[in-house]
């Protein structure tokens, strides 16, 4: 292989890097700032630290329903504010209306609100969040139900222990429902207990539906595009995404189910069977609002029988560290695609460091000496063969002379002397090979790891999951994405691409060595709108590499 096949090499690895990053991965991640519209809420002191489970006629407050459900009488909305978050739960559908985290912002700005997951416009458009139904319609009116609640006020707070609010209705048929949530101050997991007693004289012979909603317009759809959002699954012991354009081929999926619900990039909604079991996920999409339905079976219910099914209900972060804590499947809710292998211990181990210390720029310029060096054999072994091609450089030039009319009779005088100098010049490309997977993987996992989420290094680096930008400007500059600013640490990493550059040997045709130039060029403006975390990865990379690159070289000299 020549210089120009190196050459060659070079351009289409570095092409692939591009188009996999195009096709693969976001247009460069911007900070998380853009607000859900969610609404503001304002909550009155707590009255009281305890609910009473007992038969209470809850008082009428003036509530606006749905605007078809105009007819329903005025019903309540329960609030409850724990260390974790606080969440507003309505008597109509006993549907989650709101749920604000206190450890996450919608921005990264100074004063931004709490993170809202379920936003006004989707409550509006299907009443809340883990409504529930039966599948055949079995318990006529459950839909569209209005229950009644035992909270003895709509502002309540748990700072310790746990609390159970009971939601009650009963249909014209006899048959009463009772939905139990019960919250706990230290954990994002809520139990609910759904119970059903037969008071009518007919059986029941139908399964409940617990719904996970989610509003999928075409802004949502193209950022699914680079990181999936959307309903998704833990089927069958694999996790599972279901694109919103598939569910008029195929609605309803069966099997053992861990559990169901709907992701966005960096949180999640869903909801277990407290144990895997044989179970439905039917899905229907209209209006923009993909509804993610868990369907499981109830036994036979006789007039007078009751039957209680228990499920655990999740809103929050999509944190590995978090969900790892919990004895259920939820931590398979983290899932980096087809670089899941690779990302995933990536991510416990940046995680690992910053346990020690509590800077995640700090974490990954650790991580990547880590990767380093266990590649430190590979690219030893490339910088020797670098070296070894410096050295055949004037027999080529000769070669390349000699033989310019004869390309046949040049390639076979170039691979004799290859063979008797025993250089291999794939072998100076080998480290970019496999560290290819790596690179793809771990921007994967800086896009996708909440823990990076509004993360600050120093300085004006202040979310490494988005763009380094010093200073905002209101104009826009070619190649960049908004926010529009000077991108410092890239253009660092440009500049250590440049070094590293005029370290490796040039071609033996001045063209060639003159297009490779340009490469850092190339990979500056390539990398202006990837993450800075991303970028503080490869100039750390490019650093050491130049260091093992001159040291190699100098022993070798």
């Amino acid at each position: 292989m020549d210089e120009q096949k190196r050459l060659f090499l070079a351009v289409v690895l570095s092409i692939a890097v591009l188009l996999g990053y195009q096709f693969f991965f976001a247009p460069a991640p911007q900070p998380d700032n853009q607000n859900q519209n969610a609404p503001s809420q304002t909550m009155d002191s707590s009255e009281s630290d305890s609910a009473k489970v007992s038969d209470f006629t809850p008082k009428t407050v003036p509530a606006t329903a749905p605007a078809a459900q105009t007819d329903l009488r005025d019903f309540r909305t329960i609030t409850l504010s724990t260390p974790y978050y606080t969440i507003a739960v309505s008597e109509y559908k006993a549907a989650v209306t709101s749920l604000t985290l206190n450890d996450y912002r919608e921005t990264n700005d100074e004063g931004s609100p709490a993170k809202q997951l379920v936003t006004e416009e989707l409550a509006d458009i299907t009443g809340g969040i883990f409504s529930i139904d039966t599948a055949k319609g079995g318990i006529r009116g459950l839909g569209d139900a209005v229950f009644s609640s035992d909270a003895s006020s709509t502002n309540l707070s748990l700072n310790q222990g746990e609390k159970s609010i009971t939601f009650f209705w009963t249909n014209p048929d006899g048959i009463t429902v009772k939905k139990v949530l019960t919250f706990r101050a230290d954990s994002y997991l809520i139990h609910c207990d759904i119970i059903v007693q037969n008071g009518s004289g007919m059986p029941v012979n139908d399964g409940i539906s617990i719904c996970v909603p989610g509003y999928f317009n075409e802004d949502v759809k193209k950022r699914s595009r680079f990181a999936y959002e959307g309903p998704v699954a833990y089927l069958d012991n694999k996790f599972t995404t279901i694109k919103p354009k598939d569910i008029e081929d195929k609605d309803t999926y069966s099997g053992i189910v861990g559990w169901v619900g709907y992701t966005s990039r960096y949180f999640l909604t869903a909801v277990l069977p407290d144990t895997p079991e044989d179970a439905t996920v039917k899905l229907t999409f209209a209006n923009d609002v993909v509804t993610n339905r868990l369907v499981t079976q109830m036994p036979r219910l006789d007039p007078e029988k009751q039957n209680q099914q228990s499920f655990t209900l999740y809103m929050g972060p999509k944190s590995h560290k978090i969900l790892s804590q919990y004895d259920n499947l939820l931590k398979k809710s983290v899932n980096f695609g087809f670089f899941d292998i690779i990302a995933k211990p990536l991510l416990i181990a940046m995680n690992f460091i910053h346990d020690i210390i509590p800077n995640y720029g700090v974490a990954i310029i650790l991580l990547t000496i880590l990767i380093k060096l266990i590649f430190w054999p590979l690219g030893t072994k490339s910088y020797k063969s670098m070296n070894e091609m410096k050295k055949v450089q004037p027999l080529m030039m000769e070669i390349r002379e000699k033989y310019k009319n004869d390309k046949q009779r040049m390639n076979q005088e170039t691979m004799a002397l290859y063979k008797t100098y025993k250089v291999n010049p794939a072998s100076g490309c080998l480290p970019l090979l496999v560290q290819m997977p790596i690179f793809f993987a771990l921007y994967r996992m800086l896009y996708m790891a909440i823990e990076l989420r509004h993360a600050p290094f120093v300085g004006w680096i202040q979310d490494l999951s988005g763009p380094d930008r010093l200073f905002h400007f209101n104009f826009a500059i070619p190649f960049m994405d908004a926010p529009y600013g000077i991108p410092v640490l890239t253009l660092f990493m440009g500049a250590s691409f440049l070094l590293q550059q005029k370290m490796t040997p040039t071609a033996g045709d001045p063209m060639q060595a003159k297009m490779m130039m340009l490469m850092p060029i190339f990979m500056t403006v390539l990398f202006i709108n990837f993450p800075a975390g991303l970028v503080l990865y490869m100039f750390v990379n490019n650093i050491i590499s130049m260091g093992q690159q001159y040291y190699t070289q100098k022993i070798l000299a």
